[in-house]
């Protein structure tokens, strides 16, 4: 009985600390973000003397000649072609690396964990880019976005791949499948559960990403979601009623995901770790 209550409590306070540290910075930006421009720069929680929802957020879909739903559009776009090419890939290197062990195995996966631990380089990166062509074009963010996750989703591939007994390989190679045939018929859609994972995680990420768009996709018309925050702030006056709203707006995408998709993160995650 007392060790129930023990543990009760623990969880009881858990979730009460849990909304402290997430649930008043939250609250703090949604309030502001119903404030006018000088409340708002009081940067407390208050209630505002006026609400201003519709004229906010008004203002933020309508600045510079809508330039928030074009960063959305454009972050939109980024973010499903990174985690068509990621998933494509490194689901194929997780395949060919739990399935094939030889003498150079080791050293595939040594590079693989390699691009966990070093950090990428910006300047050659851009001058990789610039010689390809691809400098300052979605097609060459997509691809650096694709490129720094791919470590991470191949290694959960591979772990997962484990679980898959080699039997069915074999199984659909005596029935006439080929290599691409058995990866794309049979093995994919065993993968639901990790690449649900790999797609949430990565698509964070990609949608949330402001480093990579700002190095590599500079321009007006390139402007990503978090890129947006600068049109609300300037060196002599910041709109932080403006500000908060977009930021409001920012989370939306990533809050719906994890919503429905935070079991399967959980499941993919875990799925693979004692036979890998």
């Amino acid at each position: 009985m007392r060790r129930k209550l023990i543990k009760c409590f623990v969880e009881v306070f858990a979730v009460i600390l849990s909304l402290v540290i997430f649930g008043i910075p939250f609250y703090f930006v949604i309030l502001n973000s119903f404030k006018n421009r000088t409340e708002a720069a009081e940067m407390n929680i208050s209630w505002p003397s006026e609400f201003r929802i519709i004229e906010n957020y008004s203002e933020v879909l309508s600045t510079n000649h809508g330039v928030v739903i074009r960063a959305f559009f454009n972050s939109t776009i980024i973010t499903v072609l990174s985690l068509l090419v990621l998933v494509i890939i490194s689901s194929m290197a997780g395949f060919i690396l739990q399935r094939r062990t030889g003498k150079g195995s080791n050293l595939i996966n040594f590079l693989v964990l390699s691009g966990l631990m070093i950090p990428p380089a910006v300047v050659p990166t851009i001058w990789v880019l610039n010689n390809l062509g691809l400098f300052k074009t979605i097609q060459g963010l997509v691809f650096v976005e694709a490129a720094l996750q791919f470590p991470f989703a191949t290694i959960l591939y591979k772990g997962f791949m484990a679980t898959i007994p080699r039997e069915i390989d074999e199984a659909a190679i005596i029935d006439g499948c080929g290599p691409l045939r058995l990866y794309i018929q049979v093995l994919l859609p065993l993968l639901k559960s990790v690449t649900s994972t790999v797609v949430v995680l990565s698509a964070v990420t990609y949608f949330n990403d402001f480093v990579n768009p700002l190095y590599f996709l500079p321009g007006a018309k390139n402007i990503t979601v978090q890129l947006s925050l600068y049109h609300f702030t300037s060196m002599y006056n910041t709109s932080w009623n403006l500000l908060f709203a977009d930021v409001v707006l920012i989370s939306i995408p990533p809050l719906i995901l994890f919503i429905f998709f935070n079991k399967k993160i959980i499941s993919g995650m875990t799925a693979g770790a004692v036979k890998a």
